[in-house]
């Protein structure tokens, strides 16, 4: 009881002045943050402190120096070897050489025989003429002819006529024959005979043409 009693007396000893600061300054903050909760100053105060702090560390790159470059090889210098001069050879005079005697034959003159004229030689006999190409007479053309024969046919029936043919002459023979007119009965036979010519010709064709009459008798 006398320790509450004392504690009793001390508080209604202090200083009422002192209270009345305190009290006064408890009023004001709580008007402060009365005033900032209505002005909405308090949220942005709130979004700042909760708001986390980003540090960025930047570190320096530090780029190393290049290698030193290798160290060159060095190579030591080559000895030199002296060149040796080989001495001179003596020298040694060449031995003296005593031409011998030469005699100079005599030259005689001698007549120079007389000039024999060549036998002089006959000239060629000239060339053979050409045989000629081209269109040529039958009987010129080929002079060994065979006479065709009369077909067995047109002596039973009693058919005459005159045939007229064309040869086509290579190389000394009748290589084509064609009938230009006449009877057929009697084309086979003036074909065969005509083959059979021995003729004249040179490097080209000779066409020749030649009629046959066939007469019953």
């Amino acid at each position: 009881m006398s320790i509450i009693a004392k504690q009793n007396r001390a508080y209604g000893t202090a200083d009422p002045r002192r209270r009345a600061i305190g009290w006064g300054i408890v009023a004001l903050v709580h008007a402060l943050i009365l005033w900032l909760l209505i002005t909405g100053t308090a949220r942005d105060v709130l979004k700042i402190v909760k708001k986390p702090l980003e540090a960025a560390v930047i570190q320096e790159v530090i780029i190393p120096p290049p290698p030193p470059p290798p160290p060159k090889e060095i190579k030591p210098p080559e000895p030199k070897t002296p060149k040796v001069e080989a001495p001179p050879p003596p020298f040694v005079p060449p031995p003296e050489v005593t031409p011998p005697p030469t005699t100079a034959p005599a030259i005689a003159a001698v007549p120079a025989p007389p000039p024999v004229m060549a036998p002089i030689a006959p000239p060629p006999p000239p060339a053979p003429p050409a045989a000629p190409t081209g269109r040529q007479d039958m009987g010129v053309a080929c002079p060994t002819q065979v006479k065709p024969e009369m077909p067995r046919q047109a002596i039973r029936d009693g058919i005459e006529g005159v045939v007229k043919a064309q040869a086509t002459i290579r190389n000394g023979r009748v290589v084509d024959v064609q009938i230009l007119s006449g009877p057929r009965v009697f084309h086979s036979a003036v074909r065969n005979a005509m083959m059979q010519y021995q003729c004249i010709s040179g490097a080209g064709d000779i066409i020749a043409t030649q009629e046959f009459g066939f007469k019953v008798e």
